[in-house]
């Protein structure tokens, strides 16, 4: 009889790993927060609202260990107050998910400082938290050598473009580049870095008069769930794979 090991990769297991999930109070970056939970590993997520801080905490810890922080990432310094208290937390840092993003409406409809703290919270924000995993990962600098699994959630608006996407395409489109320079930046550093890109999916940042609900049981939206098996498969590879990018979209979403 083949053994089960002839036909199959070896898994990275979940259980005590240290997991920053930035907007992890809500939809997609929650979704996340509690699955990761769910199977062993160690959570810390931060959000701008203290209700959906402690909604999400409350359901972590029916399931697994974590604690979190009420902050806004656009602010100065504030990446810098996060990973702080996240590694004091966890004792150290494995995997960080950077999440944390709001919605945008096209420019013309965008005043100068909607605009600049848009790409403060969605793009600024991005980098500076990547930095930030990469130092509390072992992986700053140039001859480094550290070990950990960074995971950008981008958006398919990248490259499906809507009237109204200018602003929130151009950042996710920024975001798509930079996930493929640092993963050559930081994969001989120890340090995996993995985009993600959902289509519509079930949350508060989607502005949609029709009910998520009946949209998701349609198939034409995603639920937060759906995004967050996608992130457990990338993070439970062999450590000499890197699924550098993943595209979820619902089956019946347009494409146009």
């Amino acid at each position: 009889m083949t053994d089960f090991s002839d036909a199959h990769t070896g898994a990275t297991p979940l259980a005590g790993r240290r997991v920053l999930v930035t907007g992890g109070t809500t939809g997609i970056g929650r979704a996340i927060a509690v699955l990761l939970a769910s199977e062993g590993a160690k959570v810390f997520i931060c959000g701008r609202d203290q209700q959906h801080l402690a909604d999400a905490l409350a359901r972590i810890r029916e399931v697994g260990e974590g604690d979190g922080l009420s902050i806004d990432l656009a602010e100065a310094d504030n990446v810098d107050r996060l990973f702080a208290a996240a590694t004091e937390y966890l004792g150290g840092l494995d995997v960080a998910v950077v999440n944390a993003a709001r919605h945008a409406e096209g420019l013309t409809e965008m005043s100068e400082a909607d605009l600049r703290y848009a790409i403060g919270s969605n793009f600024t924000g991005y980098l500076l938290s990547a930095q930030a995993a990469a130092k509390a990962m072992g992986a700053y600098g140039e001859d480094a050598k550290g070990q950990g699994d960074i995971v950008l959630v981008g958006s398919m608006s990248a490259y499906v473009l809507g009237p109204g996407s200018t602003v929130y395409a151009g950042i996710k489109y920024g975001i798509q580049g930079f996930a493929i320079a640092l993963r050559r930046e930081l994969g001989k550093k120890g340090v995996r870095v993995s985009l993600v890109e959902p289509g519509l999916t079930g949350s508060d940042m989607v502005k949609d008069g029709e009910d998520q609900v009946d949209r998701i049981n349609k198939e034409e939206m995603l639920r937060a769930e759906d995004i967050a098996v996608g992130v457990h498969y990338l993070l439970t590879q062999p450590r000499r794979a890197v699924v550098q990018q993943i595209t979820i979209s619902p089956r019946m979403q347009d494409q146009e």
